[in-house]
């Protein structure tokens, strides 16, 4: 399945895919200053969180079913994305009583009927997304376009389609909205880090957003450094990334497993680890600069390897490039439109929000 997917998400995809992934910024920043110009000229304060989520969702829901949820137009989520967050915390459930195989039955009766209800609403409402989308031609590519070719070498039943999809629904949009989250809540609360990233990014020219491409911002050091330490200490999928060992076996980390041994990483604990991480717990960002690198750094120790905020091997995150771009071009765009300060008194505790796979983020007010 992967493979057939695989297409819709190289790097030539995404140069492909800038125009609408920009359409929809725009359209955030456009929106972001419509708020602002009500408040008659006062300051005004936005729970920033709900719009990265707006933003992505709707690019996602472009890319993948040819259509947006309109998030960004409403201002609101669509009536499918409240579903969404319900149908993840659903979902952990489910698959945690699924681990006590005695008592599963009961376990399984004592989940509420209502979360029960969210997880096949979810499934339902991609089920009728896909047959949309099989119903008509696009007049560009998209993200299922690979998969409906008759010509594809790689072919997906309809049921491994809808699977597919749903999953790409949630990692596609609400991970990325979560690090962006992460990210403001640390900026506006530590200003010297903030105004480092205002110099470079407000530095990219003397026009407009034209001047903001994917390729450009690639080559942004401050702004991959403060993301990268926001992947880290804002991890968006915090819960473990279950694996099967082999049938053969295997050694990891020195110890030798029996085949078809499940095992996983808590990647939350892991990037905070301080065998791994010099001050693990505090946001710096300069420990992805080149002089971190150097022995008279207190981060040359750091074990950076150790950040796999996409995972590793065969069954990578294959939408690491879309969420980069996503990243870089959502942050970028709102830093040199809008002057981003903390709300006093207001501030979001990151370790302190619950997790049911996902992150239940709470207000981010900015």
């Amino acid at each position: 399945m992967r493979k057939a997917i695989a297409p819709g998400f190289t790097t030539r995809a995404l140069k492909a895919q800038e125009t609408h992934v920009q359409r929809y910024v725009n359209l955030l920043v456009d929106r972001l200053s419509g708020v602002i110009d009500s408040s008659a000229g006062k300051a005004s304060v936005i729970d920033i969180g709900p719009w990265f989520n707006f933003t992505t969702f709707d690019i996602l829901g472009d890319l993948a079913f040819g259509e947006s949820f309109d998030c960004l137009h409403s201002s609101t989520y669509h009536p499918w994305v409240e579903i969404l967050f319900s149908a993840a915390k659903a979902a952990t459930w489910i698959a945690a009583v699924r681990f006590y195989p005695r008592v599963y039955s009961l376990l399984f009766k004592l989940i509420p009927p209502s979360l029960k209800k969210m997880s096949q609403d979810h499934f339902n409402h991609v089920v009728e997304r896909v047959k949309r989308r099989m119903n008509y031609e696009m007049d560009r590519e998209d993200l299922m376009s690979p998969v409906l070719k008759e010509d594809a070498k790689h072919k997906m039943s309809l049921q491994e389609i809808n699977g597919s999809f749903m999953t790409l629904v949630v990692a596609g949009s609400e991970t990325s909205a979560t690090v962006l989250t992460g990210l403001m809540n640390h900026l506006v609360h530590q200003p010297q880090y903030l105004k480092r990233l205002e110099v470079e990014v407000r530095g990219l020219g003397q026009g407009g957003a034209h001047e903001v491409t994917l390729d450009s911002l690639r080559q942004l050091e401050w702004l991959n450094a403060v993301l990268t330490e926001a992947l880290r200490l804002c991890t968006p999928v915090p819960w473990i990334l279950p694996r099967r060992v082999p049938a053969s076996g295997a050694v990891v980390a020195g110890v030798g497993l029996p085949g078809r041994t499940r095992v996983s990483i808590q990647a939350y604990t892991m990037n905070r680890d301080p065998a791994n991480w010099h001050r693990a717990d505090e946001f710096l960002p300069e420990r992805w600069l080149p002089d971190a690198h150097k022995p008279e750094s207190e981060f040359y120790r750091d074990r950076r390897e150790s950040l796999q905020p996409f995972s590793v091997g065969s069954r990578a995150c294959i939408g690491l490039h879309l969420a980069w771009a996503e990243m870089r071009l959502i942050m970028t765009r709102l830093i040199r439109a809008f002057d981003f300060e903390e709300v006093e008194g207001e501030r979001l505790v990151w370790e302190s929000l619950r997790t049911f796979a996902l992150v239940e983020k709470k207000q981010d007010p900015v």
